[in-house]
């Protein structure tokens, strides 16, 4: 600590003493500097008054100032933008679990809208829209050049009002038109649900809910299972959620760590810098845990399954995530506006930044493509083998004895959930697939 103060005190004095002899250029170079940004503000102020005076039809100055303002920021990134009173408020209710709309959380790129995630049991979701589509028009209107914001008040509506989307999807030839009813979005920020002996906890967002939402579902699951030692693990399953408040990830993450870094946020000033630390007391209680990530699991949710994977709490599986590593700031502005400003980028406990890059799993486990037309084949042939002979199908074959009824009534148990699992396979491949993984893991923990 002694060696960190002193050398930031040396870091300190050398600089004064560098400050003091090229000073004189310095303020040159200053005062050059605040002369070029007068002459554009200048300009700006110049092409301002020509557009009032000179186009060709009456403009609304305010509107005109809040597109320069919107321009200015999100020339900046896809994440930067400019919020009218309206905007904000519907932002602020968002975060609170109720809005209404269409149920997608979007992004810009190359000037169309691109679907980061559907959120599940929307209507979007109902319609079949996926994670990665672009939506080139709304209602036979292309998109390309509208701001973000402009794009998403296209599709907010009165509540079971008709809109038609205009999706361009990687592997399909031709842009295809999706007629989407509106509705009132309620997200249930968690919900919890016990296949077998595996807790598994479905966390679609991360609103003022969240993490209160995984604490009931935690005691939820202990209570139905009859105790957390009849519990082999849990299943955090955060694919296709666009993430939300940072805070709540913090929380979340928190819920199963008893000490270390959670994420770190480092931004030019030194106020948008910081380090988050898990407190004691874990709710899964030391129980393995396994994360679901997909390309929809962006921001908040990427900064909890880094966590975990960075702390060998629990095993990432799926397929890469959306790689979004910075933090927006929401920035309250004269008006009731706001601007949500990227303040900061944000990295795992080990230093890593996921901007772009994604949390690459441990185990990469691609959803399979379902074909409706070969359901009915895979249902034949596993019938089929079903019906396969065996030993104790053959006439005057000798009966086992040997097992009390207890042991027999274990056994049609073990049977019942392993054909549970195979049937979550055919539904759900990675939550099988993780689920497997947890119950291979108790196979071969040693007994207490």
């Amino acid at each position: 600590m002694k060696k960190m103060v002193i050398a930031a005190l040396c870091g300190t004095l050398a600089g004064a003493v560098l400050t003091t002899q090229i000073a004189g250029p310095m303020i040159a170079q200053d005062a050059s500097k605040n002369a070029k940004v007068y002459e554009q503000l200048d300009l700006f102020g110049d092409v301002f008054e020509r557009i009032r005076a000179q186009y060709v039809e009456d403009v609304d100055s305010k509107k005109l100032v809040e597109a320069a303002i919107n321009g200015m920021l999100t020339s900046l990134d896809p994440h930067s933008s400019y919020m009218d009173a309206k905007s904000f408020a519907d932002m602020t209710t968002q975060t609170r679990g109720e809005f209404g709309g269409l149920g997608i959380e979007v992004t810009q790129q190359d000037g169309y809208i691109k679907v980061v995630s559907p959120m599940d049991g929307t209507p979007a979701d109902a319609a079949g829209i996926k994670s990665g589509d672009f939506i080139t028009a709304v209602d036979g209107e292309n998109v390309q050049g509208l701001t973000l914001d402009q794009a998403v008040d296209k599709m907010r509506g009165p509540i079971g009002s008709e809109i038609v989307i205009t999706v361009v999807r990687e592997g399909v030839a031709d842009p295809f038109d999706v007629s989407i009813i509106r509705d009132t979005i309620k997200l249930v920020a968690v919900k919890s649900r016990l296949v077998g002996s595996t807790g598994v906890l479905r966390i679609t967002t991360f609103n003022d809910q969240t993490y209160s939402g995984v604490q009931d579902g935690i005691k939820k699951l202990v209570k139905e299972a009859g105790g957390m030692d009849k519990i082999n693990g849990f299943v955090i399953d955060l694919r296709n959620n666009p993430g939300g408040l940072l805070k709540q990830a913090i929380l979340t993450s928190d819920a199963f760590l008893n000490e270390g870094e959670i994420v770190s946020t480092r931004g030019r000033n030194a106020e948008d810098s910081s380090r988050e630390n898990a407190t004691p007391g874990d709710l899964a209680e030391g129980k393995p845990l396994v994360v679901l990530i997909n390309g929809g699991s962006a921001s908040a949710s990427e900064i909890v399954s880094g966590a975990l994977q960075d702390h060998h709490r629990a095993i990432v599986v799926g397929t890469k995530s959306f790689g979004k590593g910075s933090v927006q700031t929401l920035i309250p502005l004269k008006g009731d506006g706001a601007m949500r400003l990227t303040t900061a980028r944000y990295y795992t406990p080990s230093g890593r930044s996921i901007q772009s890059l994604g949390v690459m799993p441990d185990i990469v486990v691609n959803q399979p493509v379902v074909d409706p037309n070969a359901q009915g084949t895979e249902a034949a042939a596993a019938d089929k083998e079903s019906k396969q002979r065996t030993e104790a199908s053959l006439r005057g074959a000798i009966s086992n004895d040997s097992m009390s009824e207890d042991e027999k009534k274990q056994l049609e148990e073990d049977r019942a959930r392993t054909e549970e699992a195979a049937k979550l396979r055919d539904e759900d491949y990675q939550l099988a697939y993780a689920i497997d993984i947890l119950r291979g893991l108790s196979a071969v923990a040693p007994k207490q």
